[in-house]
């Protein structure tokens, strides 16, 4: 398990200026997927605030007349009663014009979110699974999990509730000072010039949360990924009594990301306290101001009615932007994060020029020649596992790779599938470089079995043929020349028998003899098999060798085995150390040499 105590803490966001700006041009394709619903949210910001901002003139109105003051022509012609009534009705009709526009552009801007979050965690699903394997070994699970989950949610939130309503709060704003000034422009002004400090202390607190957020949702994401490690390894943390040591660890995350969640809440109600406390303000300005001008007989009393109910109404939006501003916040930290996934680099790509010319050649060759011409690689710098390989398997060879631990077995196969690239040298498949052959082709190309074969939740013919299109008999053909049939017909459900993640519901051996299935029912022209039967049981590897010898009997097979006495009838035994080829030949030749390869088979026939 992972000390995550010796972790460095998370450095504060880089916020630099203009960033979000650009940031937010990275998602203009996604709002331009719902454009037409982009457009209807827009079009009802204007008479959505306009019948929001002449209600306080409405009921200003309404005050004048029972006041006998002046009002608007039409109404001060008529009686007391028409003319309140016809106000009235008047203020009842912006209402229920505000309510209707209101639930219409909220519907919208929710189906813009979720569509945008759809698109979002779509592709950036593509994109994780399209990453070359080295990206998986330097990033946690559970840190993509969050990504994927919390953080696109927070992007979705910004489109819902952040965006539009920023716009359409920014709208009511300029209307009601708009209506403000036609009314009376002193006071108006002042209530303008009340916002600029506003202004100053939203951007300040917005900043300060914006940082405290995104090294919360970092908290998050370790958080997470502790739960993953600790939920896959939990036969190793209950059998060697982990569970409290890891629950400290656990804490000791979980306080951090306690104390900046406790950051962007004081942030955040920091925003809502001021402005609470400044509206009020406001509205005491306005009754000294309004009041003295009352007294002066140059305002009615309407009119100061209506400008209360203005500075009310300048400051609610003010508080809706700040609490949008807010999820804005949180979005921009998701965009970052994501676009971090977004931008990371496919390593291995198709080459496009000479594609198809290529693939017909292997379909129509199909020998399945193997050689490595002066192949290096490494995982990290210059750190070489794999150091000047040059050598040809020839099409239908059987060939094992034998060597100590860490000797580059496996790395040989990973580069044989192109799920990394080398670092030096190439590899050709019939004399084609495999980076002129697609990835899908050449995996089809190659059939691989690991020592853990891997199952998802599903039935078990979906298993076996993974989403790909095959008939019921390719499927049973396959199954009985694996012999996976015999425990297959035993199940409940047969090939419909449902297997819960992972395949926990199954045996290994039973595991891994559909992962045989799987690779045979592809007809594959070279087989690889990496530690393939160290998992097995005596009868079942016993099932597994027989319907090997059928498998490879006429395909190019590439074995990788740490017990000996299984490889001595290949045609070739290549002996690895420390990423270098030493040794090849016959199993009895290599006996002879008395190199490595005769000292590894003594120890073990000393140990059986």
């Amino acid at each position: 398990m992972t000390n995550v105590t010796d972790r460095p803490r998370t450095a504060d966001a880089p916020i630099l200026p203009g960033s979000d700006w650009r940031l937010l041009l990275r998602l203009a394709p996604y709002a331009r997927r719902s454009g037409k619903l982009f457009i209807i949210s827009l079009v009802l910001l204007v008479p959505l605030a306009i019948s929001n901002a002449v209600q306080p003139l409405i009921i200003g109105q309404a005050i004048s007349k029972i006041r006998n003051e002046k009002t608007w022509d039409f109404v001060s012609n008529l009686s007391m009663l028409d003319g309140l009534n016809l106000l009235t009705w008047l203020l009842l009709a912006t209402v229920v014009v505000r309510l209707i526009l209101t639930a219409v552009q909220g519907y919208t801007s929710q189906r813009i979110g979720q569509q945008i979050t759809a698109d979002i965690r779509n592709d950036l699903f593509d994109r994780v699974t399209s990453l070359a394997v080295r990206f998986f070994d330097r990033t946690p699970v559970g840190k993509l999990i969050t990504r994927l989950t919390n953080d696109v949610e927070a992007l979705g939130d910004v489109f819902t509730t952040g965006a539009i309503g920023i716009v359409s709060d920014l709208f009511s704003i300029l209307v009601t000072i708009y209506f403000m000034f036609r009314l009376q422009w002193q006071i108006a002004l002042m209530l303008l010039v009340m916002l600029i400090p506003v202004g100053a202390v939203v951007i300040y607190f917005q900043h300060q949360y914006r940082q405290a957020n995104y090294r919360s949702r970092e908290e998050l994401s370790l958080l997470n990924s502790m739960v993953q490690e600790n939920i896959v390894g939990i036969n190793v943390v209950q059998l060697f009594q982990r569970e409290q040591y890891n629950a400290e660890l656990f804490r000791t995350v979980r306080d951090r990301y306690i104390q900046e969640i406790d950051k962007t809440n004081f942030h955040d109600s920091a925003v809502s306290a001021t402005l609470e406390w400044i509206s009020l303000v406001a509205i005491a300005a306005v009754l000294w101001l309004g009041g003295l001008q009352v007294l002066d007989r140059t305002l009615d009393f309407g009119q100061l009615s209506a400008f209360i109910l203005y500075a009310q109404q300048l400051f609610q939006p003010l508080r809706q932007f700040a609490e949008k501003f807010t999820a804005f916040q949180s979005g921009f930290t998701a965009v970052e994060r994501i676009n971090d996934i977004l931008n990371e680099p496919i390593e291995i790509k198709d080459i496009d020029n000479a594609q198809s010319l290529h693939m017909t050649h292997l379909d129509s060759a199909s020998q399945g020649e193997i050689r490595f011409e002066h192949v290096w690689f490494a995982y990290k710098d210059d750190d070489y596992v794999i150091r000047d390989l040059d050598f040809t398997i020839k099409p239908g060879e059987k060939i094992a790779l034998v060597g100590p631990t860490g000797a580059g077995k496996s790395s040989i196969i990973r580069l044989l599938c192109r799920l990394y690239e080398p670092t030096k040298g190439r590899i050709l498949i019939d004399g084609v470089d495999i980076n002129n052959i697609t990835q899908a082709e050449l995996r089809r190309y190659l059939g691989v079995i690991l020592q853990d074969g891997f199952l998802f939740a599903g039935d078990v013919r979906t298993n076996i043929t993974l989403g790909e299109t095959y008939t019921e008999a390719e499927i049973l053909q396959a199954a009985r020349s694996t012999n996976v049939d015999r425990f297959i017909t035993q199940l409940p459900q047969g090939y419909d028998t449902q297997l819960r993640e992972r395949g926990s519901n199954l045996s290994a051996g039973q595991k891994q003899l559909i992962a045989f299935a799987r690779s045979i029912i592809r007809n594959p022209r070279i087989l690889v098999l990496d530690e393939a039967t160290a998992s097995l049981d005596v009868g079942t590897e016993v099932l597994i060798q027989e319907a090997l010898d059928l498998a490879i009997a006429d395909r190019t097979a590439i074995i990788i085995a740490h017990r000996l006495s299984t490889i001595r009838n290949v045609d070739r035994i290549f002996v690895l150390k420390q990423g270098s080829l030493i040794e090849s030949g016959s199993h009895d030749d290599l006996l002879a040499q008395g190199g490595l390869y005769a000292s590894l088979y003594q120890l073990q026939m000393l140990g059986t």
